[in-house]
């Protein structure tokens, strides 16, 4: 079983999207049963007492709008002995990047991506917490788990 984990910032809008994006790829494809999927944030800003913020509503919206359901989730921080328990972390944008090679001390066993390397652009996936542009977010990250699902079932990834 391959174990991925998405992560933006918040895990509230991108991270928890391209979760269920993924997901809801995965199922389509009769694949779900082959892979571990779950998001994270790099930072703690929404976590109140141990417990997560719920995504976003309009996150939330946007995945509505295209029958994807996200209900129950809530905002994880990544945490240093994950870097163990996954196959591959998938950051939404540079930043992400350098915060989780940062919490991981490096990345000794090559595990950390950006999304959209996968779909060829070195690019991050546009933040709708700063543009409240929902749906092009969702483009990006369905764009980019695309072209993630293609390499990981063509084995292309290095897995």
């Amino acid at each position: 079983m391959k174990k991925i984990m998405f992560v933006c910032h918040g895990n509230i809008c991108r991270s928890p999207m391209a979760e269920f994006i993924f997901r809801n790829m995965l199922k389509k494809r009769g694949k779900e049963s082959e892979f571990c999927v779950s998001s994270g944030a790099t930072s703690s800003e929404e976590i109140r007492n141990g417990v997560g913020n719920p995504v976003y509503p309009p996150a939330k919206a946007e995945l509505a709008r295209h029958g994807i359901s996200c209900e129950g989730k809530r905002a994880y921080q990544v945490k240093s002995g994950d870097y163990g328990k996954y196959d591959l972390f998938v950051v939404m944008d540079s930043a992400n990047y350098r915060n989780m090679m940062r919490l991981f001390s490096n990345d000794s066993d090559k595990k950390l991506r950006k999304l959209m390397s996968y779909a060829g652009k070195d690019r991050d996936v546009a933040d709708p917490w700063y543009s409240n542009d929902f749906e092009k977010a969702y483009n990006d990250i369905y764009e980019g788990c695309a072209a993630l699902l293609d390499a990981l079932l063509t084995e292309k990834d290095g897995f």
